[in-house]
């Protein structure tokens, strides 16, 4: 009679994963698999319906309850479902109450986010399967990016109390993670500012080990967010980047506030500030109306930023957006765009992991015999070591996607 919750997307969901299952537990929940869903691509929804159709085929008796940013954005799809018992927006999934409700409320409980003015730091004391725990100081986005289905599946920005957090960084470090991720959807527009977060975290919090940020927007960067980076090791060196393009107009018809030259200008600041500094990035492939010197406009930034992650997203048009109203990009030029830029990360990547060899490196190991530096480039360990310890280590070699340790 067990309750399994499947996580699609980000840090955030996986946070919200654990709420949960604390607060539908406490319901009395059980035998349901939960759906937590992602709403970023077409893609990722229709992993989500697959994965729904195969969980109703092994677990015939189990109820089905889906939720997350698909499920609020698009609730009608999934109350279609034969296979869904039950409907909950984002809102709803992290409140005990609609829980206890199933079975007797409508089949789709969802309302409004946009209604939603407040975020509550939910307390969690660990994340399952998870080395470092992430910790949610941000929920939802003002800004309206012409592809991003996000902020309708998550509300307006708001921001939890530093001092709330401060504490859960606290209780997160007693409980035994050497490390923290800071995880929401646009956490550099965290209230009253992300740099001020930080330098709370790390004066109050001596015992962590180790601060790492998720995906930020670089036209959101404060002073003391940069101040923090040059000044104090424990704020890793290592920054995703919400780039998206590197052409002008296609970042004007994205309707995001940086132009390449802000990107490439953040880049080099930074690296300044903080030499051993890595920059993963976000690209967008065959956005609507992008042309291939535009394409080649994105690819060329790799190298100007100087990346060596990748996170490739063929474009697909999420209903209700600007951008599926567009002029659209045939769907096997988007493929072989993104084809060549993942080649492009891969060869950038390599570029990364030969620089490390020979190098001593301090990592935090995780399941799986791997450790993370703190660019957070995995290491193959030559033993396998328990997940959360902290070991230095010597470079040996790498095999092009990762690196290997004596």
């Amino acid at each position: 009679m067990s309750l399994e919750v499947v996580t699609f997307g980000c840090r955030l969901n996986a946070v919200e994963s654990e709420v949960i299952r604390r607060e539908a537990g406490s319901a009395g929940v059980v035998d349901a698999v939960v759906i937590n869903t992602c709403a970023v691509t077409g893609e990722a929804v229709k992993q989500a319906r697959q994965t729904i159709r195969k969980i109703r085929r092994e677990r015939p008796d189990a109820k089905i309850v889906v939720t997350g940013c698909a499920a609020q954005t698009d609730p009608k799809i999934f109350g279609e479902m034969a296979e869904v018992d039950h409907v909950l927006g984002n809102e709803e999934k992290l409140d005990a109450a609609h829980w206890a409700k199933l079975g007797v409320s409508e089949k789709i409980v969802v309302g409004d986010i946009m209604a939603v003015t407040e975020t509550a730091l939910h307390r969690i004391d660990s994340i399952a399967g998870h080395t470092r725990a992430f910790l949610q100081v941000q929920n939802g986005c003002d800004h309206r990016c012409t592809f991003c289905i996000i902020p309708f599946g998550r509300g307006n920005s708001r921001s939890a109390p530093i001092a709330d957090v401060v504490e859960q960084a606290r209780r997160l470090a007693e409980n035994g993670y050497r490390e923290i991720v800071l995880t929401g959807v646009d956490i550099t527009s965290y209230a009253p500012g992300l740099g001020l977060l930080v330098k709370q975290i790390l004066k109050h919090v001596p015992a962590l080990e180790r601060l790492r940020l998720s995906s930020i927007d670089s036209v959101e960067a404060d002073a003391d967010l940069l101040d923090a980076l040059a000044e104090d090791a424990r704020l890793m060196p290592h920054l995703h980047l919400s780039l998206q393009a590197g052409d002008d107009m296609i970042l004007k018809r994205m309707k995001r506030r940086h132009s390449r030259a802000d990107a490439i200008a953040f880049c080099n600041q930074v690296r300044r500030l903080r030499p051993e500094v890595a920059f993963g990035g976000d690209i967008i492939a065959g956005f609507p109306t992008e042309t291939e010197a535009m394409f080649n406009r994105s690819l060329d930034l790799v190298d100007e930023c100087g990346l060596t992650q990748l996170h490739v997203f063929p474009f697909s048009p999420r209903p209700g957006t600007p951008a599926a109203r567009m002029p659209q990009v045939a769907g096997d030029i988007i493929k072989n765009r993104a084809r060549c830029l993942r080649e492009k990360g891969e060869a950038a990547l390599r570029r990364h992991l030969d620089g490390e060899v020979g190098a001593r490196r301090r990592v935090l190991t995780e399941r799986g015999g791997i450790g993370r530096t703190p660019q957070f480039t995995p290491v193959r360990l030559h033993t396998p070591a328990e997940p959360g310890l902290m070991l230095d280590i010597a470079v040996t070699g790498h095999d092009g996607r990762q690196l290997l340790a004596a």
